[in-house]
């Protein structure tokens, strides 16, 4: 039977079950079958008003702590009670292997043998909620129609008293949860007498109480020796938040698979210096009571060390996890996710190769693959629709991982993987969902044949979910990544064009933050007069906007230099442009009209940084000549013209800031080593010397701007 909680257990429920409490409909519901079927836990959930959600409104039998994730659950959430009113059916869980297999977020919370129950509490024209109930591991792995009828009948009752309570408008209030409460009256009161409690004192080992939150009720002399605390710190406290090395997730999980399975568990721990514990709980409905005693056998293996093939206590521990999830949060695109969950999760599981595959337009792909000695084996199975009958195919398409330990069992439920031998002897396919979308699905491949109990299901499914997150967020840069470079690529010059007398290269890079797009730009317009201009200009910032900014100022300027306009009047009517415009960024620019028939050129500038010119004997000039207010800044500028001499030879170097701005470093110090370069290796064929140029850029490593370079040599 179960007891009414205490005021610290009440603490756990809604605020409002602490000021207002009304007549014990659902508790006593619940209790009465729970009683009925032998079940040793259970919940009742009620349909929020207006809401498609179902909120926990009383739990029996276990703290409301190991429900914590589900006391608020939309209708459509994958788990029993959920899918129960859904479908308006008795949902039955047999037990650990088949809550993995269906419901594997839960398998991943409470990973515990235990089978549960969920059912609908509606009546023929009207749904109130769902009760669940679940048993020890040692139930039955189906439910005896005693059950069910038990069951069934109780949830209609309990949906008609509701029907009734509604009709008087008179809705169940929030109820305390049904848990057994501590009783703190000292020995002689918690075993009955004290001639037992006499006993119990004596003996050579240590004996604890505890109750279903984990809270010692009793401790006799021994446990307080072996522990190393006087009983009174003890009493009243949960174990594992007592005891500094009992301080770890690993010890209160066998409380919770004790009191989930209603099993026998025990662990051993290392009391600091080096003595190990043996402790082992025997739980009840009411608690658990826990043996401790020294645990020489481990100590003496300690002492002779690790032995040849021990294997590690589980598949991966809770340092190894928070490791993985910290590096999947740094993968970037989706190669770097395939290559880091092969470097890390593939040993970690202990598998030896490894399929990423994600779906387009309804069929599969191959994302990426290791492991493999002939990659052909794998992509065979890319562009394959996603109806056809593969693991990979259905795993992705309904959500639940698929785990087959051996040839003949992944053979026997899919035949045609007779025909596609791929050298492996067991496989595990988990269904990566994020965000509530299938994203793909992650195959680990063993060379052995390989069984798959419970907790190694629940633990590879979690690894699946921390893997979805980290694909979705990779193919979101992969569309962004590509979006950029597509955009930036269609409104720069695909190339550039011969031009009588004048040699071109031209350099690009984008920002290596943000979104790897900007609004750099350069171009070269020759002229019906056999002249030709060349502009290259940096629009403020480097994302869509200045990009899209950026082509319309290249093809104005094109534009204007077709119709003939001067290289000041070309400035001005840009000018022009960004004020009509309304746009609130700036952008500067140069621009310069080349006669190399008679070796000259003619410059305008607008806010923009000196372009440099090397003289056929290496000389190199800044030519920080006149220029004019920024473009988008003044209503009527003036952008006077400077005439610089382009004799055969010369090289005209035009960039933006990106190739001489970096944190820290100093402007001259960047121009005047930039020409240094330009001077020694100026003789070099033009697209060596714009490699060079770049490389010796301290921008090239890490940009925080966009860089553009178009290097201009007169040819005699």
């Amino acid at each position: 039977m179960v007891g009414v909680s205490d005021g610290q257990t009440s603490a756990q429920a809604p605020a409002a079950a602490r000021t207002r409490v009304g007549r014990p409909l659902l508790s006593l519901a619940l209790a009465s079958m729970m009683d009925e079927v032998q079940a040793h836990s259970g919940a009742v959930y009620l349909l929020a008003a207006d809401e498609r959600v179902l909120e926990m409104a009383v739990m029996a039998g276990l703290p409301r702590a190991f429900a914590a994730p589900w006391e608020r659950v939309g209708l459509s959430a994958p788990i029993p009670v959920a899918e129960a009113v859904r479908e308006r059916r008795l949902v039955w869980v047999g037990g650990e292997e088949d809550m993995a297999a269906r419901y594997p977020r839960i398998a991943v919370v409470l990973p515990y043998p235990f089978a549960l129950a969920a059912l609908p509490v509606a009546t023929e024209s009207a749904a109130y909620g769902a009760i669940f109930v679940t048993w020890p591991g040692s139930h039955p792995p189906e439910l005896s129609d005693r059950e069910q009828e038990h069951l069934t009948a109780a949830c209609r009752r309990l949906a008609v008293r509701l029907e009734r309570a509604m009709e008087d408008s008179r809705p169940p209030l929030p109820e305390p949860d049904l848990v057994a409460g501590p009783t703190f009256s000292g020995a002689a009161g918690t075993l009955g007498t004290v001639e037992a409690a006499r006993m119990v004192s004596r003996l050579p080992y240590g004996l604890c109480s505890l109750d279903l939150h984990g809270r010692i009720s009793f401790a006799n002399p021994a446990a307080a020796e072996l522990i190393g605390l006087p009983v009174n710190r003890m009493l009243g406290n949960q174990l594992w938040a007592t005891v500094p090395w009992l301080n770890d997730p690993v010890y209160e999980d066998r409380y919770r698979a004790a009191l989930m399975s209603q099993h026998t568990t025990s662990f051993v721990a290392l009391r600091p210096p080096g003595d190990w514990l043996s402790f082992r709980m025997y739980p009840s409905t009411t608690g658990l009571s826990v043996r401790i005693s020294r645990a020489r056998a481990v100590a003496e293996m300690t002492r002779n060390g690790p032995q040849p093939g021990d294997a590690p206590a589980r598949l991966v521990t809770i340092s190894q996890v928070l490791s993985l999830a910290g590096a999947l949060t740094e993968a970037a695109g989706v190669q770097d996710v395939v290559q880091l969950v092969a470097d890390e999760i593939v040993p970690a599981v202990g598998s030896q190769a490894l399929v990423v595959l994600g779906s387009r337009a309804g069929r599969l792909h191959v994302l990426g693959h290791r492991g493999y000695p002939d990659p052909h084996v794998v992509e065979q199975f890319d562009g394959l629709p996603l109806a056809e009958p593969t693991p990979g195919a259905h795993a992705l398409s309904t959500g639940v991982p698929a785990f087959f330990d051996s040839r003949q069992e992944l053979e026997r439920l899919y035949p045609a993987r007779q025909a596609t031998p791929d050298g492996f002897a067991a496989w595990a396919y988990l269904p990566l969902i994020a965000s509530g979308r299938p994203v793909g699905t992650c195959m680990f491949a063993y060379a052995e044949p390989h069984p798959f109990p419970a907790d190694e299901r629940a633990v590879l499914t979690s690894l699946g979910g921390l893997i979805a997150q980290a694909l979705e967020r990779a193919q979101l840069y992969d569309a962004k990544h590509q979006l950029a470079h597509g955009l930036q690529a269609a409104l720069l010059p695909h190339s550039l064009p011969e031009l009588p007398g004048i040699e071109a290269a031209a350099r690009y890079l984008p920002a290596t933050q943000g979104m790897e797009i900007g609004g750099d730009f350069y171009d070269l317009v020759p002229t019906e007069q056999g002249l030709t201009a060349a502009v290259i200009g940096d629009v403020q910032g480097h994302n869509v906007t200045a990009a899209g900014l950026m082509g319309q100022i290249r093809t104005a300027v094109r534009a204007y230099t077709t119709v003939g306009q001067a290289p000041e009047e070309v400035m001005r009517s840009t000018n022009r442009l960004l004020l009509d415009l309304g746009s609130d960024l700036f952008a500067s620019c140069l621009y310069l009209r080349l006669d190399p028939a008679h070796g000259r050129a003619v410059m305008a500038r607008a806010g923009h940084p000196p372009p440099l010119l090397r003289r056929p004997d290496g000389r190199v000039r800044v030519l920080d000549l006149a220029g004019g207010p920024l473009l988008g800044i003044d209503g009527s500028p003036a952008y006077p013209t400077t005439e610089v001499d382009l004799t055969p030879g010369c090289v005209l170097v035009l960039y933006t800031d990106g190739l001489i701005e970096s944190p820290g470093l100093d402007i001259e110090d960047a121009l005047a080593d930039l020409g240094q370069v330009l001077a020694e290796a100026g003789e070099q064929p033009l697209d060596e010397l714009a490699d060079l140029l770049v490389r010796h850029s301290t921008a090239e490593r890490e940009r925080v701007d966009d860089v553009a370079l178009l290097l201009l040599r007169a040819r005699g």
